[in-house]
């Protein structure tokens, strides 16, 4: 008997659930003048939605193949959501944040005030300060960041001898980027603090869940469950107990109670101390934990991606290695040597065009009713996004876009005679969408880029790397529109040989 009332209130709720949500779908803007992709009946709404919460990747092709030159609708399960052709690239692009929002946006797919905080929301001034300081820095940096990652990589493979040593490799390169990367965030020694970065790492996966079950839930019903489903206030304060002996000191310096500062720390935490807007440790921990948890997922799954590629082709290695080892014999390990590695750089964003992070890269939430340069008409409160996943898989904007090839990017660049900066890794543009669009594009992308081509040109130059017997290439992982190196690939690695 009380088993059976557990199924009945288990399959009330799931009732209720279901109503709610085609009601609120029911009276989202009116988009009846756009077509739909999946289906436009009340259950079948929602079991679109189900699909697009758990995998939207063919929803967005289907759509994109469908409707080459205009705007489509899928429904979540919260609303409905308008995809954008590549050629509304301008759209998006000139649009003004108060019209197409992409912070709004955000807190709709992240639910930003409740997993990272309200503060990072309302001013997410660190966005500016990752722009000027840490990219303007770069040069400076790298010589600590070229440290950090060899002594990362040292001590995380642990390799002996001449043996191959086989890794599950999202966790090991996720220490190495997360230690390396930590280095610019706060510096030395918590960076190679193994409890902080273990931390650290668990935030990542943490906030995404949390995330991700609040999109589940009623809009209405958030603001009251939150605190149920989140852990913010547990994270920030765990956080504060590692940064504050670090602020206390680094403010008698400033005040010069230890006497006189003529090594200042150059890092992300020392620049918002600097900045003034922020003063107590717990709002500086969430800027670090902000900071924290849109670098190390994306260039994780960036870099495991293209990992994966190599040791499943380790014929490449030589061709990467030839330009390594030129670059560095004229110009060492230097941030100047790591931007003119265009093997490199072309490796890496094949490999971000192949996998990526994102089935839609570029989100923002209509704040007004706007009409797009072709006429479609986007009423206020529709979330629109562009299909960046199925443009890079596009045969018209690639050629054998299916297929990896590592030169790709290189080679695109001669055809123009050289130079051209729209091939590389960093640009952003109607056919390169990894990085976003605009000028919400990812702020932090020249440090990602620095790192994850430091990262790459240290495997070739110093280790062999392969899958094991029998392996294939592990596939990427799709929850949503989010996509992630596949959990269970393994890389081989040992001593380079030659």
């Amino acid at each position: 008997m009380e088993d059976s009332y557990g199924v009945y209130i288990l399959a009330s709720v799931c009732v209720a659930l279901v109503a709610i949500t085609m009601f609120r779908i029911s009276k989202a803007p009116k988009l009846d003048h756009i077509p739909t992709v999946g289906s436009t009946n009340l259950l079948g709404t929602y079991w679109s939605g189900i699909r697009f919460s758990f995998n939207c990747s063919p929803l967005m092709r289907e759509g994109y193949t469908k409707y080459k030159t205009g705007p489509f609708k899928v429904a979540t399960l919260t609303s409905w959501i308008v995809v954008l052709n590549r050629n509304h690239a301008d759209d998006v692009v000139k649009a003004s944040e108060d019209v197409l929002s992409f912070h709004e946006a955000t807190l709709d797919s992240l639910n930003t005030v409740y997993t990272l905080g309200p503060e990072i929301h309302h001013d997410p001034y660190h966005i500016s300060v990752i722009r000027s300081q840490l990219t303007r820095s770069l040069a400076s940096l790298y010589p600590d960041m070229r440290d950090e990652l060899v002594a990362s990589f040292s001590e995380i493979l642990d390799l002996k001898d001449n043996e191959w040593k086989t890794l599950p490799a999202v966790s090991a390169m996720k220490r190495v980027i997360c230690r390396t990367s930590h280095r610019v965030i706060v510096g030395l020694p918590l960076c190679r603090d193994p409890s902080w970065n273990k931390l650290n790492i668990a935030y990542v996966n943490d906030i995404f869940m949390e995330a991700f079950f609040l999109m589940l839930l009623p809009k209405f019903t958030i603001p009251a469950l939150a605190k149920y489903v989140t852990n913010l206030p547990g994270r920030i304060s765990t956080m504060s107990k590692y940064l504050d002996p670090i602020i206390s000191e680094r403010r008698k310096r400033a005040d010069g109670i230890s006497g006189e500062w003529t090594d200042k720390p150059n890092d992300f935490l020392q620049w918002c101390i600097d900045e003034g807007k922020e003063t107590s440790v717990r709002q500086l921990a969430q800027r670090v934990l902000t900071l924290n948890f849109t670098s190390v997922h994306t260039s994780t799954t960036i870099f495991v991606q293209a990992l994966c590629h190599l040791a499943a082709n380790p014929q490449y290695a030589e061709l990467l290695r030839e330009e390594v080892e030129a670059v560095v014999h004229t110009d060492g390990w230097t941030k100047e040597a790591i931007s003119k590695m265009q093997r490199i750089d072309s490796f890496l964003k094949e490999s971000q065009r192949v996998d990526g992070t994102s089935i839609v890269p570029i989100m923002r939430k209509a704040m007004k009713d706007v009409t797009l340069t072709d006429g479609t008409l986007i009423p206020k409160g529709t979330i629109v996004c562009v299909p960046g996943h199925a443009v890079h898989h596009d045969y018209e904007v690639y050629e054998n876009p299916e297929a990896f090839d590592p030169l790709r990017f290189v080679n695109l660049e001669d055809k123009q005679g050289g130079g051209n900066t729209r091939y590389q890794m960093v640009s952003v543009n109607a056919e390169s969408l990894g990085f976003g669009l605009g000028r919400a594009a990812c702020p932090g992308r020249f440090f990602a880029t620095i790192l994850l081509k430091s990262m790459l040109a240290h495997i070739v130059m110093s280790y062999d790397v392969k899958l094991e017997e029998n392996a294939t290439l592990p596939k990427s992982q799709y929850v949503g529109t989010v996509i992630l190196a596949n959990t269970s690939s393994k890389v081989m690695f040992r001593k380079r040989q030659n």
